[in-house]
Parts: structure tokens; C-alpha cells; sequence
């Protein structure tokens, strides 16, 4: 009885560890935008997409249009591992180009 006591104990104590271990690395994720992929964005809410495009772009002109357009981009296929600044980068050169025409 007293083998089986001390190997639940260990069973015990080896899975609080993992789980222990489980909460610290996922408390260590990074919860900014701007250097994730556009998987992340995907799950992201409206209000940190607005934030996240702000930070990248600089300012408060076109939000809305660059949020559309790299939520677009997202939808597409084999777009998952584009960052979030190189997307909204292009959608707002875009935006600039079309402007400026």
C-alpha cells in the first residue's frame, strides 16, 4: 500500500509541476500585436486591432480602412505567417498611393 501511496504522490507532484510549468509560459506570451503574424490577428478583438494599427502607422488618419484591409488579408489563403507590420505597412502605402493620385 505503501508503494502505491508514494508513487500517486509523485504522479501528483509531477503533473501540478506540468501545469505549473503550462501557466508560466503561457502568462509569458506576448499579448502586442504588432510583432505577431496574422494568425494572431485573427484572434484578436476590434479594440486591439485599432490600438495595433495606430502604433504602426502613427496616427489616427485611415484606421479603420488599414483595420479592414489587413483583416482581409488574413482571410486569405497561406497569409498566416505575413507579420502584422508588413501588412498594415502595405495597406497603408496603399492608402498613401491612392491619395496622392
Amino acid at each position: 500500500m505503501n508503494f502505491v501511496k508514494k508513487y500517486f504522490k509523485i504522479l501528483i507532484g509531477g503533473g501540478v509541476l506540468i501545469m505549473a510549468l503550462f501557466v508560466f509560459t503561457m502568462s509569458l506570451r506576448s499579448h502586442d500585436l504588432s510583432g505577431g503574424t496574422l494568425k494572431n490577428w485573427l484572434s484578436a478583438n476590434n479594440d486591439e486591432r485599432v490600438s495595433t494599427v495606430r502604433a504602426l502607422v502613427g496616427g489616427d488618419e485611415n484606421t479603420d480602412i488599414i483595420v479592414a484591409c489587413v483583416s482581409k488579408m488574413a482571410t486569405l489563403p497561406d497569409s498566416g505567417e505575413m507579420t502584422i507590420s508588413d501588412a498594415a505597412r502595405l495597406c497603408n502605402l496603399g492608402m498613401q498611393l491612392k491619395e496622392s493620385l
